[in-house]
Formats: C-alpha cells, sequence, structure tokens
C-alpha cells in the first residue's frame, strides 16, 4: 500500500473509475478479518461504516481506501468522527501509515439546495491539517434537463441546446455556488466536477491530476505517481515538473507508450523549459 484516502459520502463508483476495475472492493477491519461486503450497501443503517476499516480492490491494492457516510445538519457525531481519525493517522510514523488526501462528494443534482449547511459546516469546522482536501462534485450530469429548458426558453434549438447544456450546467453551477466552499476558514485545495459515473468509462484523470497537484511532499507524490499503472501521461508531466524524469521514466514505461502519450509529453515538456 502506498496511497490513503478517505473518501467522504458518495458511492464507490468513483473509487472503482480511479482503480479501473467493476469488482467491489473487499473490506477489511482494524485487525486484518475480512469484513462482509454488503455493508457498502447503500440501504445499511447510518453508523454501521467504521472510518477505520479498509477498503481495497484486488485488481490494484496500492490504493487503501476509507469511508464516512458525510454529515447531517445539527450532529457533530460523525465530524467528530473524520477529525479524531485524520489526528490519529497525523501522528503515525511511516508515511504510508499516514491519511494522504481527501476526497468530499458533494451531489450537485439539486439546483435548489446544491450544498448543504452541514457540508460547508465541514469546510469551516474541520481543520484536516497537512492532509489535502478535494471536493468532488458530482451528479452534475443531473443539470442538464434544467439547463436544456433554459437554453430551449432562450430561443436556442433543442439539439444545440443539448449539445451546449454540460459545459453551461457547470459553467452557472462554478458561477453561483462553485466558489462557496473557498470562503471558509478551511478552504478545499481544488475540486472537480464529475457526470456519468454509471459509465464504466467515465474519465477520473482529471481527479488523479488534481490529487498528485496537492502533495508537496516529493516522496509521496513519487510514491502517488508509481501506482498509476494506467496513466503514464500523468506520471511523465509530474517527473517533469519535479525534475525526477530519469527516475520515473524507466524502461518498461517506454516500451509502453504510445503516439498520443508522446505527443502529450512533447507538450508538457515544453510547457514547463
Amino acid at each position: 500500500m502506498v496511497g490513503s484516502i478517505l473518501k467522504i459520502e458518495g458511492k464507490t463508483t468513483i473509487l472503482q473509475r480511479v482503480c479501473t476495475t467493476t469488482e467491489q472492493p473487499k473490506i477489511f477491519s482494524q485487525d486484518g478479518h475480512e469484513i462482509d461486503s454488503s455493508k457498502l450497501d447503500p440501504t445499511a443503517q447510518r453508523g454501521e461504516h467504521d472510518i477505520e476499516n479498509e477498503m481495497i480492490f484486488e485488481s490494484n491494492t496500492a490504493f487503501v481506501f476509507h469511508d464516512s457516510r458525510g454529515f447531517e445538519a445539527g450532529r457533530t457525531s460523525e465530524l467528530d468522527k473524520v477529525k479524531d481519525f485524520v489526528q490519529k493517522c497525523s501522528t503515525n510514523k511511516e508515511l504510508k501509515d499516514h491519511l494522504h488526501v481527501i476526497w468530499y462528494c458533494i451531489p450537485i443534482n439539486d439546483e435548489a439546495r446544491p450544498i448543504t449547511r452541514a457540508e460547508l459546516n465541514f469546510f469551516n469546522e474541520c481543520g484536516t491539517g497537512r492532509v489535502p482536501v478535494i471536493v468532488l462534485f458530482t451528479k452534475a450530469d443531473m443539470l442538464d434537463a434544467q439547463t436544456i429548458k433554459r437554453l430551449v426558453d432562450t430561443g436556442m434549438d433543442v439539439e444545440a441546446a443539448a449539445n451546449k447544456a454540460p459545459e453551461e450546467s457547470i459553467a452557472m453551477f462554478e458561477k453561483n455556488f462553485g466558489q462557496q466552499l473557498y470562503k471558509k476558514k478551511y478552504p478545499p485545495k481544488d475540486h472537480v466536477y464529475f457526470r456519468d459515473m454509471q459509465n464504466p468509462t467515465s474519465d477520473c484523470s482529471e481527479l488523479l491530476q488534481k490529487t498528485a497537484a496537492t502533495f508537496s511532499d516529493d516522496t509521496l507524490l513519487q510514491l502517488f505517481l508509481t501506482v498509476q499503472q494506467n496513466n503514464v501521461a500523468l506520471s511523465i508531466e509530474y517527473a517533469i515538473i519535479s525534475g525526477i524524469i530519469l527516475m520515473m521514466i524507466m524502461p518498461w514505461v517506454l516500451n509502453r507508450m504510445v503516439p498520443c502519450v508522446l505527443n502529450r509529453s512533447s507538450t508538457i515538456l515544453e510547457k514547463h523549459l
């Protein structure tokens, strides 16, 4: 294991996309015993998830995921658990046993209530120290229907409105709500928008890029890059930026390069020289 990630709220679908798998993760208790995977069932009672439990995908054991169910307004128990967990991980001696990043999933499918009070409170009350928080705005595609209607009402034809809706939906959300969290006491490091995550081929490269960009520790960054087996371009980009290209671009990487990756790496190199 080289990466420990806490996911707050949201389903396991994003984790599957990150690990490029459709399998369900195995869950292990603190003492290493496997737990029935039915505990991932969204209908399970609140509180059955233990933030200390580890979720691991057999096809990519480099990442260990922890899960928090998210927060409810007026209730502090889950928030306190997250605070305690972050603090506990920070005292571990080995870098691999630290918590490396928090992915906070916030669904934005409801225009009337895009960000809840409980979600805002997290960024006012929960300082995570050196652990970066990246917000994952999910279900952005659910805004498209309202956006299409709005565009059609302005005189745009339906087909053009449907083509423009994905970009317009995010632009409108960004304008009206996207910066709210950055005004809080403990703002996130960055955010990413997700849509159509039910599609097994959905792209998580932007999340991986922004996660890598939050790491200030070169050792941790290198560890993160080494597990990106299916993202050669990402590894090359940060190898160039960090001045470790000779270390990261080993023969086994070069043998797997395809023209599109070479073209992208050339562009990256030109950008940073």
